[in-house]
This record gives C-alpha cells, structure tokens and sequence, in this order.
C-alpha cells in the first residue's frame, strides 16, 4: 500500500463516507427545522409583521450559524417555504387524481386539490406566506414561478387525454389563471363553494387547444375547382 493514498473501498474511505452520509442526515434535519419553525413563526406573524431570523431559529432550537448554513437570507428561507408547500400540495393533489378514473374528473380532482389552499385551516398559513413572499426582495415571481411546476406537471397527462395539441403549454395557462384566482380567494377571506369549483373545473376544461383535424389521405381531396 502506498502511504499516504487511500484506495477505493478501503477504511479510511470506508469512515469518510460514513461521516458524510451522517453530515448530510444532520443537516437535512437542521433544513427541516427551519422550514417547519418559519411556518409556524409566518402564521404567527399573519399579514401584519415579518418574522427575524433570531424568531425563526429560536422556534427551530437552532443557531444562526445554522440558518445561515443552509441559507443566505431570510427571503432565501421563503423561497424554500413556497417550493416545500407546493411539492405538499402536489403531492396531496397528486393522490386524490389517482381516485379518478377519466380525464375530465383527474381535472375536477386537479381543482378540488389546489383549491383546498383556501380551506380555513390553510388559508392564512398560504395567505401569510404569499405576502411574506410578495415582500421579499429575491425575485418572488421566479420562485412563484418553479413552485408551480409539479401543480402543472399534474395536468399534462389528463389534458392530452382530453384532445390537447399543446399539453405543456394548456397545463401551465390552466395552473397560472387557478393561482391567480386562489390569491384572490386567499385575499378577499373567501372559501370558494362547490359552484365555484364547477365553474373553474369548466373553465379548465374549456381552455384545452384542440387538436388539428387530420389531413385527408391524398387521393380522397377534392380536384381544385370541384364542386364540394
């Protein structure tokens, strides 16, 4: 063996694995105290104050060498809490389109999913982190905007079902008119009703581009000039 060189699968890097892989375990967990400490600490403060750091990282256990470990800055924190929420909401959305069995209802189960952002027990919690967000200083609509992405990914897959030329495209014109109108819901304190949800549901539906109608095969087209 040579001296001073470790070799693949020996102990020394046999030991420095095991120190990452347990580095990389504590600070997932430290990440994960911060987000869950700034949520509770955002729905605390509402609408009407923005939390510090030293409240967040007294809520999480933690110090600010650790905040400032994971992120560079407050809004960088925020930034987190709109992806981490989304990726939850997705998820939950995700498992209530999997009860559906056609394309029309996997779309009303998409806007009953999204739509429980609204709900009394979510609304302020989803209302504080958008003005937290809307406050901050790092590009919240580019956040705003990557947050949305698995909300959209969901959709692209029903909507082609449903006759879709441009799946992509309708899922994200379908998923940016929903958010905007769950702001509004979220501004306004109002829970949308069942005739609501329809009504967007229709919407949703109604916003699908249709399919070009195929050509015909050559030598079923009428001669130029025949009569129809």
């Amino acid at each position: 063996m040579e001296s001073g060189i470790p070799r693949r699968g020996d102990i020394a890097t046999r030991i420095a694995q095991q120190t990452l892989a347990k580095r990389e375990a504590d600070y997932a967990d430290e990440v994960r105290r911060l987000l869950d400490a700034a949520l509770k600490v955002v729905r605390a403060c509402g609408t009407t104050s923005r939390p510090r750091v030293t409240d967040i990282v007294a809520e999480a256990g933690l110090s600010n060498d650790a905040f400032y470990r994971h992120f560079p800055s407050k809004s960088a924190l925020v930034a987190a809490l709109f992806q981490d929420g989304n990726e939850r909401l997705a998820s939950y959305t995700a498992h209530q389109m999997a009860k559906a069995s056609t394309p029309v209802d996997k779309v009303r189960r998409w806007v009953e999913g999204v739509l429980a952002q609204t709900r009394d027990e979510w609304a302020a919690t989803t209302l504080a982190v958008l003005w937290n967000g809307g406050n901050s200083g790092d590009n919240p609509n580019g956040v705003r905007y990557s947050s949305v992405l698995p909300l959209a990914e969901l959709l692209r897959e029903p909507l082609a079902e449903l006759g879709s030329a441009d799946p992509e495209m309708d899922a994200s014109l379908v998923v940016h008119a929903t958010v905007g109108k769950i702001s509004d819901y979220l501004w306004l304190r109002v829970t949308p009703d069942q005739a609501a949800i329809e009504h967007i549901t229709e919407f949703c539906l109604r916003a699908v581009t249709p399919r070009p109608a195929p050509e015909p095969p050559a030598d079923e087209r009428p001669e130029p000039g025949a009569a129809p």
